[in-house]
């Protein structure tokens, strides 16, 4: 297939890029390159023939009919998205701007694309989303593909929203669409603003590792790797106007979560005291939500997947991974928000 993914070099993005061009996909690589991306996530396909990197934001309609003309996709995979809770309670306009218009303006250019080129049969546009949008839930339960949305953040609103366009246009102009909500995604070359490489790289440097509130927080976590497969796996296997929850079926709460990673540090890279006497307690986020959890029933019974690895092989491949990689998270220390407590304005 020729694909094109927005948000490439970010994080999910680059995982996607990354295993489509090894199987062969021909790949066009769209991304605005802001904060968060790093063209050094793609760098081993980089030279690959099947690979293409184009820079453009996706809030410019020109620039994305000339994509489409250019490349005539079989398929475009949306990614690019604002999508750190703490920077959208600090300054939502931009999380306004990128998921709901640059969502609007890819729709419609996809649309003029696919209607002039005669509705070509096998087209899909494939949105990417969060499990965020269903809100917080109780002790029990899990969201499945029809819990009703329910957003509390500035992000998860506008990510919202996006699915709701996309589901319009599928129903108003028939755009063959299909799409997904994740849990909680960890990894290499995960951004070092999120909990995960925050506890690393804080643990590695000897400062604090800050857990919000009472660190009872509980995510479904989902390994990079394994939501890249299942993406591939919805774009080519799924039903059209579907969609699909992708979960790792591995709930921790934040606190589980964080000791885990200090005995995989203490192992890996022993310090002078175990790496748990730096968890340090900070003042709660705004409107946190208490659990998130995903029933993956639908995509493992529809198509057949499910993850490939625990939260603790995950984690542990996680660390090594960092460990292994100081050139490219030293590089990213500089940029904005990085190393700072964001989210506190509320």
């Amino acid at each position: 297939m020729k694909l094109i993914v927005t948000g490439g070099a970010g994080f999910i993005g680059s995982a996607v890029v990354r295993q489509a061009v090894a199987a062969g996909h021909e790949v066009v690589n769209l991304d605005k390159l802001t904060y968060a991306a790093c063209l050094d996530n793609v760098a081993s396909v980089a030279e690959a023939p099947n690979y293409t990197f184009v820079q453009a934001d996706i809030c410019d309609r020109v620039a994305m009919d000339t994509l489409f003309s250019d490349h005539a996709p079989d398929a475009i995979m949306h990614l690019a998205a604002e999508s750190h809770v703490d920077r959208s309670i600090d300054g939502p306009g931009a999380f306004i701007e990128t998921n709901i218009t640059g969502t609007y303006t890819l729709l419609e250019a996809a649309r003029a694309w696919w209607t002039t080129a005669g509705k070509p049969e096998g087209f899909r546009f494939h949105h990417i989303s969060t499990d965020e949008v269903f809100g917080s839930l109780g002790a029990t339960g899990q969201f499945t593909e029809e819990t009703p949305y329910d957003p509390r953040s500035p992000y998860s609103a506008s990510k919202a929203a996006s699915d709701h366009l996309v589901r319009a246009w599928a129903e108003t102009y028939g755009l063959p669409v299909v799409l997904t909500n994740c849990s909680n995604n960890y990894g290499p070359f995960h951004f070092p603003e999120k909990l995960i490489p925050v506890i690393i790289l804080n643990a590695l440097a000897g400062k604090p590792l800050p857990i919000y509130g009472d660190g009872s927080n509980v995510r479904d976590w989902l390994y990079v790797e394994d939501h890249a497969d299942a993406l591939l796996t919805v774009l080519q296997k799924g039903e059209l106007g579907r969609s699909y929850n992708i979960g790792g079926e591995n709930e921790r709460s934040n606190l589980e979560l964080v000791t885990t990673l200090c005995a995989i540090l203490d192992e890996l890279k022993p310090g002078p005291h175990p790496y748990a006497d730096l968890i340090t307690y900070v003042t709660d986020r705004p409107g946190h939500d208490a659990r998130y959890a995903i029933d993956p029933t639908r995509i493992r019974t529809e198509l057949g997947w499910r993850p490939s690895v625990t939260v603790e092989e995950g984690l542990r491949l996680t660390v090594e991974w960092y460990l292994n990689n100081e050139t490219w998270w030293r590089a990213l220390q500089d940029r904005a928000g990085v190393g700072e407590r964001l989210g506190v304005t509320a």
